[in-house]
């Protein structure tokens, strides 16, 4: 068995108001799910188009007081075990740490099992979460019953800025959580983790500056970001296409969409930080398609 993923992030709402987004049904159809059923100590249950294997509910409530939550969510025939516990940090900042077993990096590259969907889903999750407790948008979820992934977010900055942040090496670092170095002209190198650590990377196909931008990611197929600049916003629309319509790219879908949600946060907010204190990097020699 491999060791829990685990990922941390920092809101900025005192610790009672994380607890009620994270047992309210209505909430957790905000954030989370598209259903949600909880009877404390009793019930707490999730499911839907945007819950990997979300036909029905396959979790089962483990323990619940005022600052953990544990549950077990049985996937591809695992019984897995999620914990996820807060921590005040002061009067109006709070730590989430979540945690789940039975993840492994090589099943989100190979796409062997559901489970490897799990490190993105829960950033994308995390994500909306702290926006929905700050009052913000949120960010499109990952639909696993579709073969179409397109998504469509509104960014208080100008195109220019927002294409800028793309392609500029330094800021979509920043913005993205890892070093990605980046060679902005048509056919060269996108490389998450860095040249160095990346031997097989991505590639630009094609880019119209401050418009669009496409990158070829081989097996994941093609990300597309389109670029609409009105009245000093930006409409991004972000597509993929090109893979295996049998096997979608959930995986690297939802960790886009979870970068997505960053990179407005990086534009919107005078006084940025990122929400993460602290997350698993994978090997980055992997994120070739």
């Amino acid at each position: 068995m491999t060791e829990p993923m685990t990922r941390s992030a920092r809101v900025t709402v005192p610790i009672k108001d994380v607890h009620h987004a994270l047992t309210d049904p209505e909430a957790l159809r905000t954030w989370l799910a598209e259903h949600a059923e909880v009877d404390l100590p009793h019930r707490f249950e999730f499911w839907g188009r945007y819950t990997p294997e979300g036909e029905a509910p396959h979790q089962r409530l483990l323990h619940v007081d005022d600052q953990t939550l544990r549950f077990s969510w049985l996937l591809d025939g695992e019984d897995t075990t999620v914990e996820i516990r807060l921590e005040q940090e002061s009067d109006d900042s709070t730590i989430i740490t979540l945690s789940q077993t039975h993840f492994d990096f090589q099943e989100a590259i190979s796409g062997t099992s559901i489970r490897g969907v799990l490190m993105t889903f829960w950033a994308l999750a995390i994500a909306n979460l702290v926006d929905h407790l700050e009052g913000r948008a949120l960010t499109p979820r990952c639909d696993f019953t579709s073969s179409e992934l397109r998504g469509q977010v509104l960014i208080d900055a100008p195109s220019g800025e927002v294409y800028d942040s793309l392609i500029d090496s330094d800021k979509a670092s920043r913005w993205f959580g890892m070093p990605i170095e980046i060679e902005p002209h048509v056919g060269g190198r996108f490389a998450m983790g860095g040249l160095d650590a990346n031997p097989d990377p991505a590639k630009i196909l094609d880019l119209e500056p401050g418009r669009s931008l496409s990158i070829d990611w081989g097996g994941p197929g093609v990300t597309t970001w389109e670029l609409e600049g009105s009245g000093g916003k930006t409409r991004l629309t972000l597509v993929q296409s090109g893979f295996d319509t049998r096997r979608p790219p959930y995986a690297a879908w939802s960790g886009m969409l979870a970068g997505i949600a960053e990179l407005r946060r990086f534009h919107e907010l005078p006084d940025w930080r990122t929400i993460w204190v602290s997350f698993d990097l994978p090997d980055t020699s992997a994120l070739s398609g």
